[in-house]
């Protein structure tokens, strides 16, 4: 249920991404569309007006994918804390570890040799 609506709220991102870039601005925008009076079967104002609607059903659509994918992570997370999740993980590395051997697992160099530490054998 997640993924779906994820995919929506990211297809309705796109499309408000796109027809905000289509928009003309108060200043001129990207220049595009026809500024001149017209022989178009739609004008500029009403053009203007269908993108302003499409504007506002997309921004209501990705609003309410905003808070369902909000009221799904809560619903998930419910009941527990980062806090709970900690406490399943280990603290430290096991006392017996290979890779990082600790002091008291050492044995000294035998007084004969110049030899480096080396690992208890278990």
């Amino acid at each position: 249920m997640e993924n779906v609506v994820l995919t929506i709220h990211l297809l309705l991102a796109l499309a408000l991404i796109g027809v905000v870039l289509l928009q003309r601005s108060e200043g001129g925008g990207l220049g595009m569309g026809g500024g001149g009076g017209g022989g178009g079967a739609v004008s500029g104002r009403a053009a203007a007006t269908a993108l302003g609607k499409v504007t506002w059903i997309l921004a209501i659509g990705f609003i309410c994918t905003s808070i369902g994918l909000t009221v799904i992570a809560a619903q998930k997370s419910a009941g527990s804390s980062v806090l709970d999740r900690m406490g399943d993980a280990p603290a430290s590395a096991p006392e017996n570890s290979v890779d990082a051997p600790s002091g008291a697992d050492l044995l000294p160099p035998s007084a004969a040799e110049n030899a480096p530490l080396v690992p208890l054998a278990d």
